[in-house]
């Protein structure tokens, strides 16, 4: 989520030091860590399937307006724009491109927290939705509808950044459009302590991700068919962009550091530079930014910070370390998620246990198997082990590291141990209830929030 603040003039950027040096300014005391939840969802209209656009008496722009008087503070990009983003405390409600309604949870010691946190807001946001005729959707990609040419078929939020990519990514990949229009997920960002914590992390979740995937599988129907994976959200990403998505090369072969992340993020091309109160779109990746300049000047620090928005990779570092594998699921699901990784992440023994779950495969087999896991979900395997018992184990060691770090998180952990156990990914439900009726509004009322 980036609500593109004003942008604030910094020292020049003439070496990769300073890149490097700005990512171990997000390490933290181990005693400091904390984890926030991101939870993305459709929004409907009762008995429609076609989302609504941001303008009208019951649009998304109606629907902010509705919740505001909540204590929240209504973010504009100029006096004069619409509202796209509420904020509360260190929390913010904002829009993804197609009207996906995002909550960007504070970070909390506890997983419980981020959970009763998300629980809250879809209270006011359901109350405030329901009010105007409108529905949360826990799906992760549209079941019916396409960007269309252009993107021209979907509702588009006022974002200016928004309309900028529009123009730039589809040049970059067939499927930008259905990135930023069409799926929703959830996320969970983390805390590291040092370089050392943060590359095995950030390890760790990567060689973990194709297991999350299967997990949170909800997104098997595109354009009213079965797509053929249980995951297409996750497809999607194949052709957003490959120099910006995906996995780096350097997780899996024992290369990854601050370093080898900002190199690659150096040759991934810009997709906006904001020069006075405007979005550029120089033809450059951000190294040869730095090498020739723009318009006879270095980039800065606020460039640099622009640019870490527009990386999508599976596990994405910032100033804390975001978890991105995840189809949007229900609340349960969702406080799940933020468990799962707490468990993992921020027991000692359970980390060193989670590494040993998976055997060592190089990028080309890793690849191979995200891929199996986003088309047959749980169903799937990895070699002779079926994906739903190495899911199963993966649960497992995160509910041992929190019995051991704060055994009140771990009854988060319920739903995924069911869904592990039953072998089905969520998916497989959306698949019998489209088959059962095959109506886009009642599939909507099965998987309202």
């Amino acid at each position: 989520m980036s609500l593109d603040l004003k942008r604030v003039a910094s020292e020049p950027l003439t070496s990769t030091a300073p890149l490097v040096e700005e990512l171990r300014k997000g390490e933290k005391p181990r005693a400091q860590h904390r984890l926030g939840l991101e939870h993305e969802k459709f929004v409907y209209p009762v008995g429609s399937a076609q989302p609504p656009t941001y303008e009208g008496p019951n649009g998304i722009g109606a629907l902010l307006e509705r919740i505001a008087p909540g204590g929240y503070e209504r973010f504009r990009e100029t006096p004069q724009s619409p509202v796209i983003a509420l904020q509360r405390g260190m929390a913010a409600i904002s829009l993804e491109p197609g009207g996906q309604f995002e909550l960007s949870g504070s970070p909390f010691r506890t997983a419980r927290e981020a959970h009763q946190e998300n629980l809250q807001h879809l209270k006011e946001t359901k109350a405030a939705a329901s009010d105007l005729g409108l529905r949360l959707v826990a799906l992760g990609y549209r079941p019916v509808g396409t960007p269309g040419p252009g993107g021209v078929e979907m509702p588009w939020m006022p974002k200016t950044r928004y309309q900028v990519m529009r123009r730039t990514l589809p040049e970059r990949g067939r499927l930008a459009l259905n990135m930023m229009l069409m799926t929703s997920t959830g996320q969970v960002s983390l805390d590291w302590a040092d370089e050392a914590d943060c590359v095995r992390k950030t390890v760790a979740v990567a060689r973990l991700s194709p297991l999350l995937v299967a997990l949170y599988a909800n997104s098997p129907l595109v354009e009213g068919k079965p797509s053929g994976y249980m995951s297409f959200r996750s497809r999607v990403w194949e052709e957003v962009d490959p120099t910006r998505c995906g996995y780096l090369p350097s997780w899996f072969d024992g290369s990854f550091s601050y370093k080898a992340y900002v190199d690659w993020a150096l040759d991934a091309p810009l997709l906006f530079l904001r020069r006075e109160g405007e979005y550029r779109h120089p033809k450059l990746t951000f190294r040869q930014l730095m090498q020739e300049g723009y318009e006879g000047k270095p980039p800065d620090m606020g460039d640099w910070t622009d640019h870490l928005s527009t990386l999508f990779p599976e596990v994405r570092l910032k100033k804390v370390l975001e978890v991105r594998g995840a189809d949007c699921a229900s609340a349960a699901m969702t406080g799940a998620l933020g468990a799962l990784w707490r468990g993992i992440l921020y027991d000692a023994q359970a980390l060193e246990e989670a590494e040993l779950l998976l055997p060592r495969l190089t990028f080309t087999e890793h690849l191979a198997f995200h891929d199996t896991a986003r088309r047959e979900g749980l169903a799937g395997k990895l070699g002779p082990r079926e994906l739903n018992r190495l899911a199963g184990e993966m649960v497992a060691i995160a509910k041992r590291g929190l019995l051991r770090l704060d055994p009140e998180d771990a009854p988060l952990l319920a739903p995924l141990e069911a869904v592990a156990a039953s072998g089905r990914s969520p998916a497989q439900a959306v698949l019998d209830a489209w088959k059962e009726d095959p109506r886009p509004e009642v599939l909507m009322s099965r998987f309202e929030l």
